[in-house]
C-alpha cells in the first residue's frame, strides 16, 4: 500500500525548528489553557527564532490559518479568544 502524502503544514507543525508544543495543545477547549501552554513552549523553547510573544502569537496564527475552512465556527473563537490571552499573558493589549 502506497505511504500516504503528509501536508506541508503538517510537517512543519510535527518538526518545525519553531518550538516544542505541549501535545494537544490546540485541542483544548479554553482560550487561557491554550494561551498558558503557548507561552509556556516559547519561553522555554531554546530553539525559537523570535521573543516568547511573537513565536507563541506566531505558532496559533500558523495553525488557525492551516485549519482553515476545517474549523467550526465555535473552535474558531476559542483560538481568536486565545489570542487575546496570550496578549494579556504578555502584558501586551488585548484589543491590539
Amino acid at each position: 500500500m502506497p505511504k500516504k502524502k503528509k501536508k506541508w503544514s503538517q510537517d512543519v507543525t510535527e518538526h518545525s525548528d519553531a518550538m516544542d508544543l505541549q501535545e494537544g495543545v490546540f485541542k483544548s477547549r479554553s482560550p487561557k489553557k491554550i494561551a498558558d501552554s503557548l507561552k509556556h513552549s516559547a519561553k522555554t523553547s531554546e530553539r525559537r527564532k523570535s521573543n516568547p510573544f511573537r513565536s507563541a502569537m506566531s505558532m496559533l496564527t500558523f495553525y488557525i490559518n492551516r485549519a482553515g475552512g476545517q474549523l467550526s465556527k465555535s473552535r474558531r473563537a476559542t483560538l481568536e479568544k486565545a489570542k487575546d490571552e496570550l496578549r494579556k499573558d504578555f502584558g501586551h493589549d488585548p484589543k491590539h
